[in-house]
């Protein structure tokens, strides 16, 4: 597999990067990136004897670095973070609540937010630690919606969001509102920390849209998130949820991680929120790129929608991609056909 190609890093090349979840669809990607990019990583999960998989799955892929796995189960504790950020050159933070049903969002956002703030603070004690990447959300800047035509800015938050789950409309009504709202609230409030703190390490957050591509061990991992989706239509199940997704954005599941590695290891990168959005997608065309990648399968077919409306800043993401050799976003169908043959190969 190639190796990753850094100008002028920041953090030298050998150094350990803390990986928080690091089981998860994004952060497994993020841990394979920074491995490839020739960092070693220290990586914590809720269950060592549950991710004992992710040792032989990344000494095959990338037998030049290191992964060294350490156990968080609860992250609240005091001093639960000492031990992982021990010694690390930085830090990359996805574990994280994924309850598409909350309705208590503050109480979510506390919860939470004592948390990332106690990882902060450890990581603000290490002297060795020179970056921090939080994982936000597409969904922190605006509600997906067709129809409209919305410019966004690189500070602009999902306002109606936070106003509808704060409403007193029914459950069903706010639909997965709430959620997005959440993480609005916490995006927030950690850079509210952070601009009143002013810790010497650099702070991004890295916001992406919808995931799809390659899953690195679907046998012992799954087909989690919204690659799991892809599987879905696939295999012609819960049509009716995808039916219901709107269009909006996309971003690869490799280009996620590399925008990762380029936030925690590139000179000049600090304090800005990185748009995960790389093309605009569709379930729809989806399942038009499964039937001909796959035409004796029958695909089940969505109705068209149209595109998202969207502007978005986007720029300054591809420009980091660039910065590591990429020539930019990785394509919907490149994308969608790495997601189905590693779920196809499980």
């Amino acid at each position: 597999m190639a190796k990753l190609t850094i100008p002028n890093p920041k953090i030298p090349l050998g150094s350990t990067i803390l990986v928080t979840g690091a089981n998860g669809l994004i952060a497994s990607h993020v841990v394979d990136q920074l491995l490839a990019a020739g960092y070693n990583v220290r990586g914590t999960v809720r269950s060592l004897e549950r991710c004992r998989w992710l040792e032989p799955l990344f000494s095959s892929r990338r037998p030049s670095q290191r992964l060294d796995l350490i156990q968080v189960s609860d992250f609240g504790a005091p001093g639960a973070w000492d031990d992982a950020v021990r010694g690390v050159a930085g830090i990359a933070a996805l574990a994280g609540v994924a309850d598409l049903r909350m309705q208590d969002i503050d109480k979510a956002v506390e919860e939470e937010l004592l948390w990332n703030v106690s990882l902060l603070e450890a990581a603000r004690r290490e002297p060795s630690v020179k970056s921090f990447v939080f994982t936000s959300s597409a969904w922190t800047t605006w509600t997906p919606n067709p129809s409209r035509k919305v410019k966004l800015e690189e500070w602009t938050y999902n306002d109606h969001a936070v106003q509808v789950a704060r409403s007193d409309a029914p459950a069903k009504e706010k639909g997965i509102l709430p959620f997005m709202a959440f993480k609005t609230l916490l995006e927030q409030r950690l850079w509210d920390w952070v601009n009143k703190e002013n810790p010497r390490f650099s702070f991004n957050t890295i916001l992406p849209d919808t995931v799809i591509g390659e899953c690195l061990d679907p046998k012992n991992q799954g087909v989690p998130s919204t690659c799991g989706m892809v599987k879905w239509l696939y295999e012609g199940t819960n049509i009716g949820i995808l039916a219901h997704v709107p269009s909006q954005w996309f971003i690869d599941n490799r280009d996620t991680a590399l925008l990762y590695v380029a936030a925690l290891v590139l000179p000049g990168v600090d304090k800005e929120r990185i748009f995960g959005f790389g093309h605009r997608y569709s379930w729809f065309r989806v399942g038009e790129i499964l039937k001909a990648l796959y035409p004796d399968k029958e695909i089940p077919t969505l109705q068209n929608t149209g595109w998202d409306q969207t502007e978005v800043p986007n720029k300054r993401a591809e420009e980091l991609l660039q910065a590591l050799g990429q020539s930019g976003w990785t394509t919907l169908e490149d994308s969608v056909k790495a997601c189905a043959e590693s779920f196809l190969k499980a």
